[in-house]
């Protein structure tokens, strides 16, 4: 088949409301930018009629085509999946929400034109978040801006233009804890936001409850910063000079009263404190090691059940 301009992709879970009118809003919006161009959905194990539309839609468009995944894997592998499958010379991904308006590609080929090679979309503000998320959001921002590798541009999510060369230096990352949107910064090439304003759903509720996002939070961190692992060593240090001063205040006590009764509930605390201390350690140091664990197994990213769409898709395979 003809390698099309333009690839998108889009992760689908659950979005049977939203389906047919993002479809008819992003045919609108690509056939105004004259290129050519593919629309690449990635049920990730939908449960409702998700799937039974794709089909329908793949055969009433043959630019759209689809692939099924054999169950969950979420939302980064989904993305994954989809860019292993395209053949644009550029990539756009976009959530299936309509929160990611298709009119704003028009802008994003227009940048690519001029020569860039990475174009996000730029969120002007987070008034469709519920106001927790969006201070959990902000902090968590914070946090990888101070302690992490990479600086993730202020506004700038999964909603973006990929230069093929960026697509294929992302795709050379396989790696399992993914966190998306530090490797679109990682990969670094040259860049710049588009501003737009977040849509409402169009239809259903979020899937990414405060669980979710909290787990996706700290993947972030561990994937992009070491600091969760090295900050237990000034901890270990500061408890460690407390219990030395502490020492040397009890030792000058005890010189000048004489010995004093120790108290039951301050040792009772003091052992409940440390050993807390120690597990927490402990715990992070896991997180780590488990990490390290998936990445040696050497699993499949995911693995295609089905593939919709008049074009056979020869490159989307079980994910290396």
């Amino acid at each position: 088949m003809n390698r099309p301009d333009v690839s998108i992709v889009i992760p689908v879970f659950n979005e049977a409301q939203n389906l047919r009118a993002l479809a008819a809003r992003l045919a609108l919006a690509v056939d105004a930018c004259d290129v050519s161009y593919e629309a690449i959905f990635v049920d990730d194990g939908s449960s409702d009629e998700s799937l039974e539309i794709l089909r329908d839609l793949c055969a009433e468009e043959r630019r759209f085509r689809a692939l099924s995944l054999s169950r969950n894997f979420g939302k980064e592998v989904a993305i994954v999946a989809g860019l292993d499958a395209t053949l644009g010379g550029a990539v756009v991904i976009m959530d299936a929400d309509l929160q990611h308006p298709p009119e704003v590609i028009p802008l994003f080929i227009e940048k690519w034109r001029e020569g860039y090679k990475n174009v996000y979309g730029e969120r002007i503000d987070r008034a469709t978040d519920p106001k927790l998320r969006a201070a959990f959001t902000h902090v968590f921002y914070r946090l990888l801006e101070d302690f992490g590798d990479v600086r993730l541009p202020p506004g700038a999510g999964d909603f973006r233009l990929l230069d093929r060369q960026a697509v294929d230096a992302l795709l050379s990352m396989r790696e399992r804890a993914r966190f998306n949107k530090g490797l679109f910064a990682w990969i670094g090439f040259k860049s710049i936001g588009v501003p737009f304003d977040v849509e409402d759903r169009a239809g259903g509720t979020s899937k990414f409850n405060f669980v979710r996002l909290a787990r996706f939070a700290l993947d972030g961190l561990m994937s992009f910063s070491s600091i969760p692992l090295k900050v237990w060593t000034y901890v270990g240090l500061a408890i460690s000079a407390f219990a030395i001063a502490m020492a040397g205040y009890y030792w000058a006590r005890t010189m000048v009263f004489g010995v004093d009764t120790p108290g039951f509930p301050t040792l009772v605390v003091s052992i409940a404190f440390f050993s807390g201390v120690q597990l927490i350690s402990l715990g992070v140091l896991g997180e780590y090691v488990a990490r390290i664990f998936n990445e040696v197994k050497g699993r499949p990213l995911y693995l295609v059940a089905e593939k919709l769409g008049e074009n056979d898709v020869t490159n989307a395979k079980a994910g290396d």
